[in-house]
């Protein structure tokens, strides 16, 4: 699953042959068949596999960033600065297979669900809560794919701020 995982991301799920992976995790076919019988339940794992990891680092860099909606802005900072990073594995997977493989959308947009759950909880208590959580994940997509082909994240920070700012404000 590890390698999966750092290829799938790395690489692409449709550029990763499930040869490659096996080649590349060290196991017989017949192992890695008997845990994954076809490419879409490796990619299952997968998502499945991305949607915990991510979720938890994004709680705890919140959390080092003080929980509360400031921590927002530093926090995926963070994220955009790894040197591993490759864009929402959720946006990439679908824009890769969501014709192919419909699963694909349903498990981003509870992946994005569940994003901006965390996202209102660290927002000023109010009504309007997770209008203005929703509102920040879409915010948050976007600098996502605008730091992916600008290739640094110092612009889409910046934009990212101040309309998070912007929406803390009214």
């Amino acid at each position: 699953m590890h390698t999966a995982h750092d290829l799938f991301y790395r690489d692409g799920v449709r550029a990763t042959g499930i040869d490659r992976v096996i080649a590349e995790c060290g196991v017989t076919k017949t192992t890695f068949y008997r845990h994954f019988p076809s490419k879409n339940d490796l990619i299952r794992a997968y998502l499945a596999y991305r949607h915990q990891c991510w979720l938890a680092w994004f709680a705890d860099a919140l959390a080092r960033h003080g929980n509360t909606a400031e921590a927002i802005v530093p926090a995926v900072g963070e994220w955009f600065r790894d040197r591993r990073f490759r864009g929402c594995a959720f946006i990439n997977s679908v824009g890769e297979l969501g014709g192919v493989l419909p699963e694909v959308v349903a498990i981003a947009r509870s992946h994005k669900q569940d994003m901006t759950a965390a996202i209102a909880a660290v927002l000023p208590a109010s009504r309007q809560r997770m209008k203005l959580a929703q509102t920040v994940a879409l915010a948050i997509d976007g600098a996502i794919v605008r730091t992916q082909f600008d290739g640094s994240p110092k612009e889409a920070l910046s934009a990212l701020d101040r309309i998070v700012r912007s929406l803390l404000k009214a």
